[in-house]
Parts: structure tokens; C-alpha cells; sequence
């Protein structure tokens, strides 16, 4: 390893995750999607969407954005017809998991709003818009209009590529059997991969040892220990 252990290193995994552009990974999962948000302000709608299964990179995306575009974030949590009333017209907003806005009337008057002062939204979701649930039909209405991209879970080539630029990050050697083995065994997901890199890590400073494959087993183990239990994806075989 490049670095010297800590003699007494805490045993945490709140890493904290960055969201920065060039931190941002791409592949043929995220290519279009990317290219949307690097396409504003010549977007083909003022609102438009990203959706996609967890992990897929949708925060992420829209951090990005967020930065670029100046925009505030708000909370679906908070989002009502009152905070939508207090908004300052012709800015850009961004709203990550759009999909669980409560009821649907907030949601609408924002997609009014904005549209209407000539500002910008960016939604994202678990799956496209016009699939989203809704007690308010003219929000199902608007949001079937609304553009955007589908993002794909990353594969097994983008997982991989992720790995290796997060050990690079962190200036770590690995032996060169270590992501072939770490690649099939975990969910296809970037934020697993940002978890089993800060896992590996910390273990093999705790241990004193240099990364090997029988960190990076340990490493998995307790990544599915964090979930509650259970086997790793595709993880027979862990030593």
C-alpha cells in the first residue's frame, strides 16, 4: 500500500461520496442521460427527467447538473403548494426521487410554475415519469409530456472501470487478480462499488496488510452483513 496505517483506525464506512463531475463514471448504462444534463440549457423541455433502478448513477447526475445549471434542490419531503408559492421565478430546481411526492399537487403547480416563469426542473425516478402514481390526472397529463432519459444498471465493464478509477483515487495497489474477482460478486450498483473500495480499505489498514482477494472477500461479507445478511450476488466461493 502507498500509505501508513493508523495505529488506531476507527472501524467506519461513512466515507463521504463525491458527486463531482469528473468523479462521474460513463458507459453505455449512462451515455445518454449524461448527455441530456451536459446538453443544458438547450434541454428539449423546461422540465425534464432521469429515472432509473438504485445505483444507477441518478444522484449523482443530478448533483451534477445541480452545480451546473446553479439550481436549488428541494425536498420532496417538504414540497408543498405553499414552499411552490415562495419559489422565485425563472430559476433552476432539481428534485431526486420525484417519483415519491406525496398526493401530486405540489408537484403539479411546481411543473406550472416553472414552466410558466420560464425556469428549469430536473426530476429524477425509479422508473419514467408517466409511470409515476398520482391523485391529481392533470399531473398524470403533464408528466407524460415530460423528456428525459433512462439510465441502465451499470455492467459488469462500467462496475469495473468505477473500481479501478476509486482504488486510483485513493492511490491504492492492488494485486491484479482482485477486481476480476470483485466484479461477478457484486450487485451491479456504483454506490456498492464506492462501499466495497472504502470496506477494502479500511481492512487492510486495520490488518496492517496489503490488499489481496481474501480482503476483498472480507470486504464482501461484511458489505452483505450492512444489508442485514445474506450471500453476495453471484458469491460462491468467498474465502
Amino acid at each position: 500500500m502507498s500509505r501508513k496505517p493508523s495505529a488506531q483506525l476507527p472501524f467506519a464506512f461513512d466515507a463521504k461520496r463525491s458527486y463531482a463531475r469528473d468523479d462521474f463514471v460513463p458507459g453505455s448504462a449512462n451515455e445518454e442521460a449524461l448527455a441530456l444534463i451536459e446538453a443544458w440549457p438547450e434541454w428539449p423541455g423546461r422540465v425534464c427527467a432521469v429515472w432509473g433502478p438504485h445505483g444507477s448513477g441518478k444522484t449523482h447526475l443530478a448533483e451534477i447538473w445541480r452545480v451546473r445549471a446553479q439550481a436549488t434542490s428541494l425536498s420532496v419531503q417538504a414540497l408543498s403548494v405553499e414552499t411552490v408559492a415562495d419559489l422565485a421565478p425563472g430559476q433552476a430546481f432539481v428534485i431526486d426521487d420525484a417519483d415519491a411526492v406525496d398526493g401530486g399537487a405540489a408537484l403539479f403547480h411546481l411543473l406550472n410554475f416553472v414552466n410558466q416563469s420560464e425556469g428549469f426542473l430536473l426530476m429524477t425516478g425509479a422508473e419514467a415519469p408517466q409511470r409515476w402514481r398520482t391523485q391529481v390526472p392533470d399531473l398524470h397529463s403533464r408528466l407524460t409530456a415530460v423528456p428525459g432519459c433512462a439510465l441502465r444498471a451499470p455492467d459488469e465493464a462500467l462496475i469495473a472501470r468505477a473500481l479501478l478509477k476509486l482504488f486510483g483515487d485513493r492511490q491504492l495497489k492492488l494485486p491484479e487478480a482482485l477486481i476480476d474477482y470483485l466484479v461477478p460478486r457484486l450487485r451491479r450498483s456504483f454506490a456498492d462499488a464506492e462501499r466495497i473500495v472504502v470496506l477494502i480499505d479500511t481492512l487492510a489498514l486495520q490488518q496492517k496488510r496489503n490488499i489481496s482477494v481474501e480482503i476483498g472477500a472480507q470486504a464482501l461479507r461484511l458489505l452483505e452483513a450492512e444489508r442485514g445478511g445474506g450471500s453476495a450476488d453471484n458469491g460462491e466461493g468467498l474465502v
